[in-house]
């Protein structure tokens, strides 16, 4: 085993503080990480705060995680010591099941294990995630990364942030010569706009804030709609082939539904801390549209996000922080002061 430096939450009320705990032996399948970045995601802060169910403590958050393979087992054949490698929202499922089977890991019958504040399949053991200087993951569950090095800080939140929003754009097979809206300019938003644009749609972002038009079309939306202007969204009323919905707070999804055509999909993926109102029955029936959900992809999936990406130049828009100062970017995270993801040198962890 090896000493690993963290930082954690000790309860749901206490800031996050410099831990020390043991990680796992490699096992034979298994590749060691020396962690170079961690992304910083919302979910990170809604886990150490028991915000979404109780979580178990100590808690050590971070998914969106890039780092140089410093040793791996016997067995691994995919990666070698030395090379770029990101672990994800999973380390593990029970790879068994109809899901996995397919693929599909995110959506394990038996429960995926989450890289952070998650059960072990086989020692049932709390998993403590990339606000640390190392991990331990089964080869199955890294992914290589082929960006340039320079860019790896700004990889990281393609590891959740990117592939929430990649998902479903592939899904529901987005590409040239439709109109996609995006709704909210954050952290998943703004990944939205980037690999939508270049699957060749037509992207609409909708915002509360005008202030955010110029970011949005420097980013490769089209078009910027106010969505609390009324007449603005009745320009776009049955024309929308597809809307991915990135907003974390309670909103009415009834207005968003009226701009899809006939058959059309509205997706959320953002995740508000109490839930949307019940959306009318007549807007879906009226032209058969649909309102789905969708959460990260799996892992070949993830594979395939990351490659896109590297051709395409996508990186996430980053601020790089130091790792004392994760306790500040959750406050600022709060505020929506950050654009558009925060991201931790891992370096400065002690």
């Amino acid at each position: 085993m090896t000493l690993a430096h963290a930082y954690a939450a000790q309860s749901a009320t206490t800031p996050l503080a410099p831990f020390t705990f043991q990680r796992r032996f490699l096992t034979a399948r298994d590749v060691a990480i020396d962690i170079l970045y961690c992304g910083v995601c919302h979910s990170d802060l809604h886990t150490a705060r028991s915000e979404w169910g109780p979580s178990v403590y100590p808690c050590v958050p971070g998914h969106e995680i890039v780092g140089r393979v410093s040793e791996v087992g016997t067995d691994v054949s995919k990666f070698k010591v030395g090379d770029f490698v990101g672990v994800g929202c999973m380390v593990d499922s029970c790879q068994h099941c109809q899901p996995c089977a397919q693929g599909l890991e995110q959506y394990c019958d038996n429960g995926m294990t989450g890289t952070y504040n998650s059960q072990e399949q086989v020692s049932r053991a709390n998993t403590l995630g990339g606000y640390s200087d190392h991990i331990v993951v089964s080869e199955k569950f890294v992914l290589r990364i082929s960006h340039r090095e320079k860019a790896l800080a700004a990889v990281a939140p393609l590891l959740c942030a990117g592939i929430t929003t990649y998902s479903p754009l592939r899904y529901w097979k987005v590409g040239p010569g439709q109109k996609v809206g995006i709704v909210g300019l954050g952290g998943l938003g703004h990944m939205g706009i980037k690999i939508a644009a270049a699957l060749g749609a037509h992207v609409v972002l909708f915002t509360t804030s005008p202030s955010k038009t110029e970011d949005a079309l420097r980013l490769g939306a089209k078009e910027v709609v106010v969505s609390e202007n009324a007449d603005a969204l009745a320009i776009h009323r049955n024309s929308f082939d597809f809307i991915l919905d990135t907003v974390a707070v309670t909103h009415n999804l009834d207005p968003l539904v009226t701009l899809l055509k006939m058959n059309g999909t509205l997706v959320l993926v953002g995740i508000p801390s109490s839930p949307n109102p019940s959306p009318g029955a007549f807007g879906l029936i009226s032209k058969r549209r649909s309102i789905s959900g969708s959460m990260i992809g799996g892992i070949a999936e993830t594979q395939e996000m990351l490659d896109f990406c590297a051709k395409h130049n996508i990186v996430s828009d980053v601020e790089i922080i130091k790792m004392p100062q994760i306790n500040e970017a959750y406050e600022r995270m709060l505020k929506s002061d950050v654009k558009y993801r925060f991201v931790i040198d891992m370096a400065t962890v002690l």
